[in-house]
């Protein structure tokens, strides 16, 4: 990560060795997830974060290590994004919200390139082991966010007490990831809109019937 205190041969970092590490970091992330990490080189890393060879070599002296540095990098922002708008979910028009604000998110793109994690995830799980037991760890903590707001929706009684959380959670995170790879394909979102509100759907069948003036259903959702 970018705010690791040393680098990668455990030298201490100055303030500008730091912003130069941050730099490459940010410049190689932003091709792996363009282009893919196969086609990206440390060459074509070194020119967009405007580096020389030894900056970049003392700071990452191989690609794996600037992979899983990516990795790193791209689950923390995704997840706080995440955190952010799940921490406070408890009701079924907070899930719609989250919804809306991935889909308008993958929107800015028309779908293209995907799930920042999950694209990573198709490209190295089968190639790096370290790196596909971090992401597993990254995809978990995410399912955990979504499985946690289930939970306070079923404590609070908006849904029934048999509704499993954890396999609803992992089955939105299937719907979630297997819509961002046919938004990307197509172009478009509406794919990923339909694989989540299928998913969404099957939720609400777990719903507890809304007594007039009940407000469970309505309650804090996403923001």
């Amino acid at each position: 990560m970018a705010e690791q205190a040393s680098d990668k041969n455990g030298s201490r970092l100055t303030e500008r060795g730091r912003a130069t590490r941050e730099r490459i970091l940010r410049a190689a992330a932003d091709m792996m997830y363009v282009k893919g990490v196969g086609p990206t080189t440390l060459d074509d890393v070194r020119a967009a974060s405007g580096t020389s060879k030894s900056q970049l070599y003392r700071h990452y002296p191989d690609k794996d290590a600037l992979v899983r540095d990516v990795v790193a990098l791209q689950a923390a922002e995704l997840l706080e994004r995440q955190h952010q708008l799940l921490r406070r979910l408890n009701s079924l028009r907070g899930l719609e919200r989250w919804r809306d604000a991935v889909v308008e998110h993958n929107a800015l793109r028309n779908g293209a390139y995907g799930c920042p994690l999950g694209s990573l995830a198709s490209e190295l799980a089968d190639q790096d082991e370290e790196a596909r037991k971090a992401i597993a760890r990254h995809f978990g903590t995410w399912e955990g966010l979504l499985e946690a707001g289930l939970a306070r929706m079923k404590d609070s009684g908006v849904l029934r007490a048999d509704a499993d959380t954890g396999q609803l959670a992992t089955g939105l995170m299937a719907a979630l990831q297997g819509g961002y790879l046919l938004a990307q394909t197509a172009r478009n979102v509406q794919p990923m809109t339909i694989a989540l509100d299928m998913a969404i759907g099957h939720i609400k069948t777990y719903a507890v019937p809304a007594e007039d003036g009940n407000p469970s259903a309505e309650g804090m959702g996403g923001h």
